[in-house]
């Protein structure tokens, strides 16, 4: 794929900006569609053309692609979930929408990548020129888990593998073997922050997993040094992460902050509890 022109489509946070960084790096050309109010405006600076469009402009979107030549593309990042309530879809998304038996977010996405294939556009894993932002198997703190967080992890790892079993979410908050908070529509840090304020603000575990069914083309779950400040703020003693399954931003920054916190961060591979 070296020297070939590859098309980005970018939603919200860092990642788009890492992966245009890494594929330029690499020699090719990026091709990117970004959504006002949710992509970062510096990513103009990393890419060699960049179309703007709403949330709904489907035909402007395959337009912002085909145009450059993209037969390849990638989705990095996300879209604020709740403003999938504020779609003002053109004629082409009307389409799609039909297709769509649930809003769930594996079955828009997945529904969306088969309609860009239909079209001549290939979606590609997005972690694929940029495999070092995926999590490893390892302790990424001085700290590991207590005897108490392993029991809760074991209750949550289990926990999060159901709800991602069922498109919902990939993150629960667990504290004395008890689920506290799962993630919805809210997305991970709001779920962080009601399950430590249930917790009363102390020893809540998070664990962000990879839905078991996910597919890897898109929405792998993703944590970042921000994370860990939303953990400490709420209380939250203990991150788990599935290894190799999700994309783990400034994890040097991350892991820093968790030490300065408390906070131990464990990247667990698949399976039921802690190792």
């Amino acid at each position: 794929m070296a020297g070939r022109t590859i098309g980005l489509i970018a939603g919200k946070s860092q990642f788009p900006i890492l992966f245009a960084r890494a594929a330029r790096a690499q020699g090719h050309r990026v091709v990117a569609v970004a959504f006002r109010g949710e992509t970062l405006p510096e990513l103009e600076e990393e890419v060699d053309q960049l179309t703007w469009v709403q949330l709904g402009q489907l035909g402007r979107l395959m337009a912002g692609l085909k145009d450059h030549g993209v037969s390849q593309a990638v989705m990095a990042g996300g879209v604020t979930k709740p403003r999938m309530f504020d779609l003002r879809p053109d004629l082409k998304a009307l389409g799609l929408i039909k297709k769509i038996r649930h809003m769930a977010d594996d079955g828009i996405l997945r529904t969306f990548a088969e309609y860009l294939g239909e079209h001549g556009i290939e979606i590609l894993p997005s972690h694929v020129l940029v495999p070092e932002l995926l999590a490893e198997e390892k302790l990424y703190t001085e700290r590991g888990p207590t005897n108490e967080e392993k029991d809760d992890i074991a209750v949550g790892w289990h926990a999060a593998g159901e709800l991602g079993r069922l498109d919902i979410g990939q993150c629960v908050v667990v504290r004395g073997k008890a689920v506290l908070a799962v993630e919805a529509m809210e997305g991970t840090d709001a779920c962080i922050r009601r399950g430590g304020g249930l917790a009363g603000g102390a020893d809540a575990v998070v664990i962000k997993r990879c839905k078991p069914n996910q597919d890897t083309r898109f929405d792998l779950p993703s944590v970042g040094a921000d994370t860990i400040t939303v953990m400490a703020e709420a209380g939250a003693s203990c991150l788990v992460v599935e290894a190799w399954r999700t994309l783990f931003f400034d994890a040097k920054e991350a892991a820093r902050r968790a030490e300065a916190a408390g906070i131990c961060i464990l990247g667990h591979a698949s399976g039921e509890g802690a190792s």
